[in-house]
């Protein structure tokens, strides 16, 4: 089965999940369903990956606490003398991250799906 056939297949599916939500659940919440529709094409490439990547995506948390530790750690320095200096701090910070036992759950499934996705993206 080709990938645009797949991607065709996991687009109509959430279309019509939307279709049974609004007529299972409309009457409660009206408001839902009209403003999906409303950004549809902005939620719809969204479904075209896997679910170990979507659960990636969606898992904001503890993105932003990495993020909030990385700033922390760069805000720190004014400047680097290389871009090789702030990789190093930028990996270190992320290792100590992980240490402290704050990870991405699924990151390694979703990393793996990426890879496949986008092949050219990944060191060899």
């Amino acid at each position: 089965m080709s990938f645009q056939r797949r991607v065709r297949i996991r687009l109509t599916a959430p279309a019509k999940a939307l279709d049974d939500f609004e007529a299972e659940w409309g009457q409660k919440y009206p408001s839902i369903a009209p403003s999906w529709r409303r950004a549809w094409q902005e939620v719809i490439p969204f479904f075209a990956f896997p679910p170990a990547v979507r659960k990636i995506i969606y898992t904001t948390d503890e993105i932003e606490s990495l993020n909030r530790v990385i700033r922390k750690t760069t805000k720190t320095r004014g400047s680097f003398p290389t871009d090789d200096a702030a990789s190093k701090l930028i990996y270190l910070a992320i290792r100590s991250f992980e240490k402290a036992g704050h990870c991405v759950r699924e990151w390694v499934a979703a990393r793996n799906q990426f890879a496949i996705l986008y092949p050219e993206r990944f060191n060899k």
